[in-house]
C-alpha cells in the first residue's frame, strides 16, 4: 500500500513538469522571436496591400521635402529588411537599403519587393533557435558585433517604427490601419 502511494505521489508531482513540457516551445526565446517577427511582417503587409495605388505618393501636408511618401517607407522597409536579415544570416546582402526607394516605383513594383523581402527574412526566423540566436554576428549598419537575435529584433524594431508612421498616414486620409481593423 505505501509504494502504491509513494507511486501515485511521485505521478501526480510530474503532471505539471509534464505539461510545462508539453506546452512550452524548445526554444522559448526564438519562439517569441518569431512571434513579434510575424506581427510586424502582417502589419507591414497588409499596410501595403491596403493603400491605394494613387496614395502610394502621399505624405501628410506641411511635411519637409525629405519625408518619405507611403510607397518610399515601404519600399524602404523593403531594403533595410534584406540588411538586416542578411546579417543574421551570416551573407552579404542582395539589396542595398535604398535599392527599392530608388527602383521601385509603383505599387505592384513596391509590395512585390516588400513580399520578397519578408520571404528572404521567414528563412532566418524560421530557422532561429535560442543557441542560435545566441552566436555572435557581424551586425548590420557598421554597428559592431552581436547576438544574432540583435539583428533580428533591430528588423522587427524598424518595421514597428515604420508601420507607426503608416499608421498615421492611414489616419491622416480618413482610413483605419491594419491593426485597428482586426
Amino acid at each position: 500500500m505505501r509504494v502504491q502511494l509513494v507511486i501515485v505521489a511521485i505521478a501526480i508531482a510530474a503532471v505539471p513538469a509534464i505539461t510545462t513540457a508539453q506546452t512550452q516551445p524548445a526554444s522559448p526565446i526564438s519562439q517569441s522571436i518569431r512571434t513579434s517577427w510575424d506581427g510586424a511582417k502582417k502589419n507591414m503587409k497588409e499596410s501595403a496591400d491596403l493603400m491605394p495605388e494613387v496614395d502610394y505618393a502621399f505624405k501628410p501636408a506641411g511635411t519637409a521635402a525629405d519625408v518619405r511618401t507611403f510607397g518610399k517607407i515601404v519600399a524602404h522597409v523593403a531594403g533595410a529588411n534584406y540588411v538586416f536579415c542578411s546579417a543574421a544570416k551570416g551573407e552579404k546582402s542582395p539589396f542595398a537599403e535604398d535599392a527599392f526607394e530608388k527602383s521601385a516605383t509603383t505599387k505592384a513594383a513596391i509590395v512585390k519587393a516588400l513580399g520578397d523581402s519578408l520571404t528572404y527574412c521567414d528563412a532566418v526566423f524560421v530557422g532561429l533557435t535560442d543557441m542560435k540566436a545566441g552566436e555572435t554576428i557581424d551586425m548590420p549598419f557598421d554597428m559592431g558585433k552581436a547576438p544574432r537575435a540583435s539583428a533580428l529584433l533591430g528588423n522587427i524594431g524598424h518595421l514597428n517604427e515604420h508601420y507607426g508612421n503608416l499608421v498615421t498616414y492611414f489616419r491622416a486620409k480618413g482610413m483605419v490601419p491594419p491593426s485597428s481593423r482586426r
